[in-house]
């Protein structure tokens, strides 16, 4: 059975109604992304990063997994599907998909700021006070601007393996997730699916210019009907 290597970022999610990162102008809800999403914003105001991911948490759970989301979970049919997400919500599982690794953390865990290999699972708001056994305060299990990726070295070894690597929903222009792509064998075909392509197709990569709802399913009927 080949392996399938999905690299998939905000904008598979961003077709179920959860919100980008960031709006055009670098602010989310009217704030410096660095106020909410690094360890020094985490340090001048911790309710007001707690109040930011209890609000995306909420958010979470009013939206469903789409047509792209479930389209990865039938290609497990016939091949190995591994996806690595740069993304925090849970869509790929609720969808389904039974091997899933986040670079970037969970929204629906949470971890203690005395030990952070002490991880919950959160769904509902976070709020100064809660505390680990370590009777220390939670925090969001989100890596934050500025933070180690612990999840990366896994995802290297995953995208070695690849027969085939499926990038959908990323520019793959953020750093060290774009990275990621590199590692694939040199002959590994590579399917880029983006509405607004930042490369072109050649001898190795394939552009579908198409957002992730229309061009994932059209690939993986493709790919099931070829196996």
């Amino acid at each position: 059975m080949e392996n399938v290597v999905v690299l998939s970022g905000a904008g598979i999610s961003a077709e179920s109604g959860i919100k980008t990162f960031r709006d055009d102008n670098g602010l989310w809800e009217g704030h410096d992304v660095m106020e909410v999403a690094s360890p020094q914003g985490w340090e001048n105001n911790q309710e007001l990063v707690l109040d930011f991911y209890n609000k995306r948490r909420r958010q979470l759970k009013t939206v469903q997994p789409n047509a792209a989301h479930e389209a990865l979970v039938k290609l497990e049919e016939k091949y190995h599907v591994d996806i690595i997400t740069q993304n925090v919500d849970d869509l790929h599982e609720r969808a389904g998909s039974s091997q899933v690794t986040h670079l970037h953390g969970e929204l629906f865990k949470v971890r203690s700021t005395f030990d952070e290999d002490l991880i919950l699972d959160w769904k509902d708001d976070l709020n100064l006070g809660d505390f680990c056994e370590h009777n220390s305060q939670l925090r969001p299990h989100v890596v934050w601007f500025g933070e180690q990726v612990p999840m990366l070295e896994i995802a290297v070894s995953i995208v070695e393996k690849a027969d085939l690597l499926i990038i959908v929903g990323t520019s793959m222009q953020v750093y060290p997730a774009a990275r990621l792509m590199h590692y694939a064998p040199e002959h590994t075909p590579v399917y880029f699916i983006d509405p607004n392509p930042s490369i072109n197709s050649s001898d190795k990569i394939e552009v579908i210019a198409e957002k992730a709802s229309v061009g994932l399913v059209e690939l993986v009927d493709r790919l099931l009907a070829n196996n």
